[in-house]
């Protein structure tokens, strides 16, 4: 995963925000514990917004307690607690991590040494949880047949993304029917993988990578020409996905108090396309 996916801090509660913190604190621990210290350079905010999806629609309570960590030696922080939901969410982040760099490498982007930092999480979590590699593997290799064959549909491009995010969530949830959570998953993978791909278009085309803009709206050779000739339609792609995202959030059944799944899905996610589509903008301003 990619870290795009974080809160509106501003309009984010006190309380909020240090639940968000100690998930993700705990999810950190979680990785050092069961999959090695190096592998915990491999975390991202995508999967603290798993891990408390996931807690809340399935009711599993979060307990915190103020500890010290490698990274906070001397002041304790608020972390939550580990149980099998934070285990679950801690082997999947490393072997995402895993299988984004061997995607990389066969892209021939190298990543050959950053690969060793994962190596022997991945083996644990695929002897903990084989179907977390199984279903990352599959999904990784028809993105990459879509990449190789330069497709030019970001809906289609983007469908093993969305699909991985929904099959991790209900090995998550145990294979569970939840109102919601199927539906906000998918749109979830859709948005990352494209805002990905927005963010890194630049550095796709220098670097000879496929980017899904590039091959479905008119092979700008930049950002700026992109957002300049096609902007509104780049726009209308992100504003369908904000519209999924938001009918999925309203029909998930939250067990607990859902203002912080709702700062992300309805405010950060938002926020974060915003920047993005402004970034050229604070170049040309020095910012």
């Amino acid at each position: 995963m990619f870290g795009y996916v974080k809160p509106d801090t501003p309009y984010l509660f006190i309380k909020d925000d240090t639940l968000y913190k100690s998930l993700y604190c705990s999810v950190c621990k979680s990785i050092g514990k069961n999959c090695g210290q190096t592998a915990r350079l491999g975390l991202t905010y995508d999967i603290a917004f798993m891990s408390a999806f996931i807690h809340n629609v399935v009711g599993k309570d979060v307990k915190i307690e103020k500890k010290r960590c490698i990274a906070h030696p001397i002041i304790s922080r608020p972390v939550a607690s580990r149980d099998e939901i934070t285990d679950f969410c801690a082997y999947a982040n490393v072997a995402l991590a895993y299988y984004k760099i061997e995607d990389d490498i066969i892209d021939g982007n190298g990543g050959k040494l950053k690969k060793l930092f994962f190596s022997a999480g991945n083996r644990r979590a695929e002897k903990k949880y084989p179907e977390i590699g199984e279903i990352i593997r599959k999904r990784y290799y028809e993105l990459r047949e879509l990449e190789k064959n330069k497709c030019e549909s970001v809906d289609m491009v983007s469908e093993p993304f969305s699909q991985m995010m929904v099959e991790l969530g209900n090995a998550a949830v145990g294979h569970k029917k939840l109102n919601g959570v199927e539906k906000l998953l998918y749109y979830l993978g859709k948005w990352i993988y494209l805002i990905d791909a927005l963010d890194d278009y630049d550095k796709d085309l220098k670097e000879r990578n496929y980017n899904p803009f590039y091959y479905a709206y008119g092979k700008e050779p930049d950002f700026k020409s992109l957002l300049k000739n096609y902007g509104q339609d780049v726009s209308f792609v992100f504003s369908s996905v904000f519209a999924g995202l938001k009918e999925a959030f309203y029909e998930c059944e939250f067990k607990f108090d859902s203002a912080l799944i709702g700062n992300i899905i309805l405010r950060g996610i938002p926020s974060t396309t915003s920047k993005t589509f402004k970034k050229e903008e604070k170049k040309k301003n020095g910012k």
